[in-house]
């Protein structure tokens, strides 16, 4: 395998039933959905070892990214080889017909918290689509304590204590590991995250499973313990403009796990990095990736893998498109902003 070049690798999805999940994903991916059940996750790039990704084109189809992962190591990751034992980072997309859990992850420092081979959970979210009874809760109120969140538990009213506002499509935000939140009511969003699975509940809504008849379990002492009590409320981040042409292209996310950009336009402009990967995502339009003298089609919903070997392509647009792309930093330690 590893005697077959790299190139822009496209990856499909991989669908998630969730009790708060909907339908809206159908109208995003090109994937059917399973039938008549809620589907609430979309993992479009995963190194998972019970969700692996697979590439959707060319010579590799069919190869998971773990696969990748093992043999390119230097072609996949370029300056960034050697430092990771899986690709790093996990994105999905989230359709929240219903409220998903009050959750919190840990940190990368919580080690007693975390299983072998898991990390912390730093994640951040882009929001596609959202209408008036949506709400994204993130972040405690100010005053709020263990032992008076603790209570609310008890008494079922959490939301009294958290942070939340009414989104609006293209609203991002950032929730540093440790962070209490939850989201839901209609509300379609991409998310980046650190390559974790792990969530501790704290409130579940009163939501019982309807494969299982019972309510989901809650972890709500390890939930506690990771809570950084002293971060506060949440609120959307404004986006930083770095270029206005040939495209608009804004910093939104920049953090030690992630940087994400957002680029809008019609006229061709270049994407990727040398010698390091770079991921996009199309929320709206289509067009070519060109890489060399090839073409690689690119349309709403798609996600696509630059390989570190790859280096800096060019995006022709056929329609004005909405792109995310995403870097993993080669700084380490870098402050969250």
């Amino acid at each position: 395998m590893s005697d077959t070049p790299l190139y822009p690798l496209k990856f499909g999805p991989i669908y998630q039933y969730r009790i708060w999940g909907g339908r809206k994903l159908a109208k995003l991916l090109r994937k059917p959905l399973p039938e008549n059940e809620p589907i609430g996750e979309a993992w479009i790039l995963s190194d998972r070892e019970d969700h692996m990704s697979k590439v959707d084109n060319g010579k590799l189809k069919g190869k998971t990214i773990t696969e990748l992962f093992k043999y390119y190591p230097e072609q996949l990751m370029g300056k960034l080889a050697g430092r990771f034992n899986r690709f790093p980072l996990l994105l999905k997309f989230l359709d929240a017909h219903e409220m998903l859990s009050v959750q919190v992850h840990p940190s990368d420092k919580q080690t007693k918290y975390l299983p072998e081979k898991e990390s912390g959970k730093t994640e951040a979210w882009v929001v596609l689509e959202a209408e008036k009874e949506s709400r994204i809760y993130a972040g405690l109120n100010s005053g709020t304590t263990l032992n008076n969140l603790r209570q609310a538990i008890a008494d079922g009213n959490v939301a009294d204590y958290l942070s939340y506002f009414t989104p609006k499509p293209g609203d991002a935000i950032i929730l540093p590991a440790g962070t209490v939140h939850t989201f839901g009511g209609n509300i379609l969003v991409f998310e980046v995250q650190q390559n974790s699975d792990v969530t501790f509940r704290l409130y579940d809504w009163n939501h019982i499973d309807a494969k299982t008849e019972q309510p989901r379990a809650l972890q709500v002492d390890q939930a506690l313990a990771c809570i950084d009590f002293s971060q506060g409320a949440s609120k959307p981040v404004i986006p930083v403009v770095e270029t206005t042409t040939p495209v608009e292209r804004e910093q939104v996310f920049q953090c030690e796990y992630f940087h994400l950009w957002r680029l809008q336009g019609e006229l061709s402009f270049p994407v990727g990095e040398t010698d390091a990967p770079r991921i996009l995502v199309c929320l709206e339009g289509h067009g070519d990736i060109q890489h060399d003298s090839e073409f690689y089609a690119m349309c709403k919903g798609d996600v696509f893998l630059l390989p570190a070997v790859v280096g800096v392509c060019t995006f022709h647009p056929s329609t004005r498109v909405n792109l995310l792309e995403i870097a993993i930093p080669t700084l380490l330690n870098q402050k969250i902003t």
